[in-house]
């Protein structure tokens, strides 16, 4: 049977926004929560249309906000995080009471609800810390190295719990490094953005450490069809990891963007950081299996959707 309403928790962020526009089009009626509602032409802009979407505002650690965006729906999609994997070591116990307690009361008000199917996205490039082998699968040891990879396999744990304890379907999401249109390249989070931004206006890139980290970098067209498919599974397994399925260094990233502008960057080397691992790409044999699904977008054709994307937004804000 096909599920009604679906809820997105964090439907305005990235990740958010095209997960919304797949579920519409997708024929889905859903209801956005997120710390604000939209005016009718940001909606528009965002989603392409205001049909078959609601919003509620609220605070994510406000149980009763979240029992009001939960009536009605049929399934959850959570992807809030309040946290960074390299600021999250920094408050720890903002971390654990912010996304911990935030989603075990999300499950919890699943259970009372009997929202059925949850889909969680969780940190495929943290929860496993330094590999053992690569590609990197769903049965390779959990050793985080920062707060936020232990927060994401906490909130992994009680999926798990709620799935044998009360009848639920938690499914866990172990995603790679996502980038795409759309995503901010002024922030500290998501290397392709940011170094797309740095060599459009011409500042030179930073590289934390020799540039040699390797990474797994899946766009968020993928990212969007896998969480739809997710939504839609009925099989039995309950965790997966989603990414490209292949690794890039930092390095090369620097080089594609150069490729793709024509033009070499300036590239500064800082010292590394403790909590980069070196390698982290993800075996994402399972969910192509499971879903019948698998990343399109090769890493070049890519590059070149957020240079057009960051070229007009540096052109509507005249820099």
């Amino acid at each position: 049977m096909r599920l009604g309403k679906i809820l997105v928790l964090g439907g305005l962020g990235f990740l958010g926004r095209n997960t919304v526009k797949t579920l519409i089009r997708g024929g889905y009626s859903v209801r956005v929560f997120d710390r604000r509602v939209p005016n009718e032409r940001e909606i528009i802009t965002m989603f392409g249309t205001s049909d078959n979407i609601d919003f509620i505002a609220g605070d994510f650690l406000d149980r009763k906000v979240i029992l009001e965006a939960l009536t009605g729906c049929d399934a959850c999609i959570h992807l809030i995080t309040t946290t960074l994997p390299a600021t999250s070591n920094a408050d720890k116990i903002y971390d654990v009471s912010s996304n911990l307690i935030g989603s075990l009361q999300v499950l919890e008000s699943m259970r009372e609800l009997e929202v059925g199917k949850l889909v969680f996205l969780s940190s495929g490039g943290t929860v496993y810390g330094n590999p053992i082998y690569t590609p990197i699968d769903e049965n390779h040891p959990t050793h985080p190295r920062s707060s936020y990879g232990i927060v994401k396999l906490a909130i992994e744990k009680y999926c798990h719990l709620y799935n044998e304890l009360h009848n639920m379907k938690a499914v866990v999401l172990r995603l790679s490094n996502p980038y795409g249109a759309g995503q901010l390249g002024t922030g500290i989070q998501g290397a392709i953005p940011v170094f797309v931004h740095r060599a459009l206006t011409e500042e030179p890139i930073e590289v934390w450490g020799d540039g040699n980290v390797v990474r797994d970098y899946v766009h968020i067209n993928d990212v969007s069809a896998a969480i739809a498919s997710a939504v839609e599974y009925r099989g039995d397994e309950t965790l997966f990891n989603i990414g490209s399925g292949s690794g890039r260094s930092l390095n090369q990233i620097v080089g594609s963007i150069e490729q793709a502008l024509e033009r070499k960057v300036s590239v500064n080397y800082r010292p590394a950081r403790s909590l980069d691992v070196s390698v982290s790409v993800l075996d994402i044999t399972k969910a192509m299996t499971e879903f019948n699904w698998k990343p399109k977008v090769t890493l070049e054709s890519g590059i070149l959707t957020v240079i057009e994307d960051q070229r007009l937004a540096l052109q509507m804000s005249g820099n």
